[in-house]
């Protein structure tokens, strides 16, 4: 049974604070979800985010400044390594004392080549809930 989104004042228009637990915003952004109220979607496609949540309001790109993805950019870099490692782990455990080099290192480029594309739109959101749970929404994040 799917509850439709409630809308939720913004902090300039006198509403309460949002008072959600990290666990719940970081599931929100793995959802591609707005993190602040879970209602509207953060993505407009792969590659670009809506400007703000159509039901709290609250503007994606928050201080847009040269640098602010900056931290989206590094957390896609981070999980791009995290799973090479983990998988090149498993093929030499599995296949040690003879790994089949050619192959790893192809499927290593490829993965390398993948797995930032694929995780883009989540390492954006996931950013996002992690700059909020820093800094909490401001009566400026809207719009």
């Amino acid at each position: 049974m799917a509850t439709e989104p409630v809308a939720i004042p913004s902090p300039d228009a006198g509403g309460p604070r949002l008072e959600v637990s990290a666990g719940r915003r970081l599931w929100r952004a793995l959802r591609l979800r707005c993190p602040r109220c879970g209602g509207g979607g953060v993505a407009r496609s792969w590659f670009s985010l809506h400007e703000a949540c159509a039901v709290c309001g609250l503007r994606f790109e928050r201080d847009e400044q040269d640098d602010y993805w900056l931290g989206a950019f590094t957390l896609n870099f981070i999980t791009t390594e995290v799973v090479f490692a983990a998988w090149l782990t498993l093929v030499l455990v599995a296949t040690w004392p003879a790994p089949p080099w050619t192959a790893i290192t192809w499927i290593g480029v490829i993965q390398m080549c993948v797995t930032p594309i694929l995780f883009y739109p989540f390492s954006k959101a996931v950013w996002l809930a992690v700059d909020l749970l820093v800094r909490p929404a401001r009566s400026e994040d809207f719009g």
